[in-house]
């Protein structure tokens, strides 16, 4: 289930780093994020499995949080 993306005023505020909004975004952003850390492992009876691969999630939430801040806003 995706969320709604968040409002402007959301945005401005985990541009500025506040950490409600930040999850607010990461929640939006969530089953993206899982979909992109999703890995076919080949199990022991040669079936194949998807996984998250939770570095690679991790990794993922780590680059979001780093671009957040460089997100061009319009200022009126």
């Amino acid at each position: 289930m995706e969320q709604e993306t968040p409002d402007y005023e959301t945005i401005c505020a985990a541009v500025a780093g506040e950490k409600w909004a930040l999850g607010k975004v990461l929640d939006c952003y969530g089953d993206e994020i899982n979909r992109l850390a999703m890995v076919k492992k080949r199990q022991p009876d040669g079936t194949v499995k998807e996984e998250i691969n939770e570095d690679l999630r991790q990794t993922l939430i780590i680059k979001l949080l780093e671009a957040i801040p460089q997100f061009p806003l319009n200022e009126e």
